[in-house]
C-alpha cells in the first residue's frame, strides 16, 4: 500500500512540471486536480492524452440558394394527377381513397380530369358505396373538364352486377350530359347487353324506344344480335328470325358468326338439331361465313345432349377435314358426351386422340372421366388418372377431389378418403360442403368398423361444418366423439 502511495505522489510531481513546462488547457488542469481528490486505490488511472479530441476539419458552407418557403413547400407536397391516381388505386380503403381525392383537389393550380375521377369512381363501384358515387357525380356536373362515355360504361356494368338496373339504364341517359355528345354505338350495345341479360326487358325496351327516337346512331349488328340472344334464351326462336330477317334488310348490319352461332344454340337448346345444321350448312353455302371452333362446339355441344355422341363426332371430324383444328374445348365437350352414354372405351380413345394432336387436357377433361371411373366402381382408374394430371401439371380443384371422395366413401375405402383430406391443404385445397359431406361419411364408416379417427380428424370436420353454420349437425359429430371416446 505504501508503494502505491509514493508512485502516486512522484507522479503528480511529474504532473506538474509538465503542466508548468507547456501550459496545458484549463480542461487537462483542472481535470488533473479533480482526479487528485479521489483515492487511486478505487478508481483507474486516465492519461489525459485520452481526453483531447483532435480538432475536426471543418466543412465548407453551402452554397446559398434564395428560395421562398412557399416554393420548397410547394415543391415538396405537390401532387401530380399520375400520383394522385397510383394514391388512390393503392388504397384498400375506399374511405381513405376519397379523402385522398378531395385533400388532392385544394392544392393550388389542381383540377380533377377524366382519369382521377375515372379512378375514384372506380374504387367506389367496386366496394359497391353507391351513394359516394352520386356525390361524385353530382360535383362532376360542376367541373369544366372534358369526360367520356367509359366511365359511365364502367358504372353500367357495376351497377348490374349489383342488381340496380334502373340505375345502368338512368347512367345510360346521364352521359349525353356529362360528355356532352350522344352516347356511342357501344355504349348503346353495352346498356342493352345488360339489361337483356338480367332480364330487364321493359328497361331494354325503354332504352330501344329512347335509341330509336332521341338518337341518330343505326342498330348495329352488335344490337341486334343481343335482342336474338334476348329471344333465343326465353325460348321464342320465332322473334329471333324476326329479328335475323330485319338485319338482312337492313343497310347498316347483316348475320355475322355470332348470330348464327347463337340462333344455332336456341335450335339445339329446344332439341330441334336438325335445324340447326341446316343453319349450319345455310351460313357457311349462303352467307360464306367460316366456321370457328365455337361455332362447331354449339353443334358438339347439341348432339352430345340430344344423345348422339357419334354425329358430335363426325362434327369433329367434318372439321379437321376442313381445316379448323379442334380445341381442348371441342374435346371435352365430346368426352363429356360419351361418358353420359356410358361409352367408356370410345372416352378413352377420345381422350388419346387429344393428347395425341398436341393438346394438353383440362381440368374439365380429367374430371369428367374420373368422374366416369367413380360412378362405375373403377376408383383405382381415378387415382391413376389423378395421378396423371399431377404428372401433367393439370391443377385438380374440388370438383375433382369431391368425385374421388364420394368414390372412396362408397367403395367403403375410408381410410383413403381421411387420409386425402387431410392431405388437401397442404395441395392448396381446401374444403367445401360436398367435401365436408364425404369427410362425415368417411369418419362414420370408420367409427361402424371399429376404428377410432384422430381428434385431429373430428376438429377438422368441425370446423368446417360450423363453418357451414349446420349446428345440428356439429351436436350430433360432438356425440359420436363422445361415445366414440367412452
Amino acid at each position: 500500500m505504501t508503494g502505491i502511495c509514493v508512485e502516486s505522489s512522484n507522479l503528480m510531481k511529474i504532473s506538474a512540471i509538465h503542466c508548468r513546462r507547456h501550459k496545458p488547457h484549463n480542461f487537462v488542469a483542472s481535470l488533473l486536480s479533480y482526479s487528485s481528490s479521489f483515492s487511486y486505490s478505487s478508481l483507474p488511472w486516465i492519461s489525459p492524452l485520452k481526453l483531447i479530441k483532435p480538432a475536426e476539419p471543418k466543412l465548407d458552407p453551402p452554397p446559398d440558394i434564395s428560395v421562398s418557403p412557399t416554393e420548397a413547400q410547394r415543391k415538396q407536397k405537390f401532387l401530380s394527377h399520375e400520383s394522385a391516381i397510383n394514391l388512390i388505386k393503392r388504397e384498400k380503403d375506399p374511405q381513405h381513397a376519397l379523402k385522398i381525392f378531395n385533400m388532392v383537389s385544394e392544392q393550388k393550380g389542381f383540377n380533377h380530369n377524366n382519369a382521377t375521377y375515372a379512378t375514384i369512381l372506380q374504387k367506389l363501384a367496386q366496394c359497391k358505396k353507391f351513394q359516394a358515387i352520386d356525390r361524385v357525380l353530382h360535383q362532376m356536373t360542376y367541373e369544366t373538364c372534358k369526360f367520356h362515355e367509359g366511365i359511365f360504361i364502367n358504372l353500367m356494368k357495376h351497377y348490374s352486377k349489383s342488381s340496380l338496373h334502373e340505375k345502368v339504364l338512368q347512367t345510360f341517359f346521364s352521359i349525353q350530359s356529362f360528355v356532352r355528345e350522344k352516347p356511342s354505338p357501344k355504349a348503346i350495345s353495352t346498356c342493352l347487353n345488360l339489361l337483356v341479360d338480367s332480364n330487364q326487358v321493359d328497361l331494354a325496351r325503354q332504352l330501344l324506344l329512347h335509341a330509336k327516337r332521341s338518337l341518330t346512331h343505326r342498330p348495329n349488328v352488335c344490337i341486334f344480335n343481343i335482342l336474338v340472344k334476348h329471344h333465343c334464351k326465353n325460348g321464342d326462336l320465332d322473334s329471333a328470325f324476326e329479328v335475323v330477317e330485319e338485319m338482312r334488310n337492313s343497310k347498316s348490319s347483316y348475320p355475322n358468326i355470332i348470330t348464327y352461332s347463337t340462333l344455332m344454340d336456341g335450335l339445339c337448346q329446344n332439341g330441334r338439331l336438325k335445324e340447326a345444321f341446316e343453319l349450319f350448312e345455310e351460313m357457311v353455302s349462303r352467307d360464306r361465313i367460316v366456321p370457328d371452333p365455337l361455332t362447331y362446339n354449339v353443334l358438339i355441344n347439341g348432339f352430345c345432349r340430344g344423345g348422339k355422341p357419334d354425329r358430335a363426332r363426325n362434327v369433329i371430324e367434318f372439321m379437321k377435314n376442313n381445316g379448323c383444328r379442334p380445341n381442348v374445348i371441342n374435346y371435352s365437350a365430346l368426352l363429356n358426351g360419351l361418358c353420359k352414354e356410358g361409352r367408356l372405351q370410345d372416352a378413352k380413345e377420345v381422350f388419346a386422340e387429344m393428347k395425341s394432336s398436341g393438346l394438353k387436357p383440362d381440368t374439365f377433361s380429367y374430371t369428367t372421366l374420373i368422374n366416369f371411373f367413380c360412378r362405375n366402381g373403377q376408383i383405382d382408374e381415378a387415382i391413376e388418372l389423378l395421378k396423371g394430371m399431377k404428372e401433367n401439371e393439370c391443377r385438380a380443384d374440388t370438383v375433382t377431389f369431391n368425385v374421388i371422395l364420394g368414390g372412396l366413401c362408397r367403395e367403403g375405402r375410408y381410410e383413403e378418403a381421411l387420409d386425402m383430406l387431410e392431405k388437401l391443404p397442404h395441395q392448396g385445397v381446401y374444403l367445401n360442403k360436398g367435401m365436408a359431406d364425404d369427410a362425415a361419411t368417411a369418419l362414420f364408416g370408420l367409427v361402424e368398423m371399429g376404428f377410432q379417427p384422430g381428434l385431429d380428424s373430428w376438429e377438422l370436420l368441425i370446423e368446417l361444418i360450423c363453418r357451414d353454420r349446420k349446428l345440428l349437425y356439429v351436436f350430433k359429430l360432438l356425440d359420436e366423439l363422445v361415445i366414440t371416446n367412452s
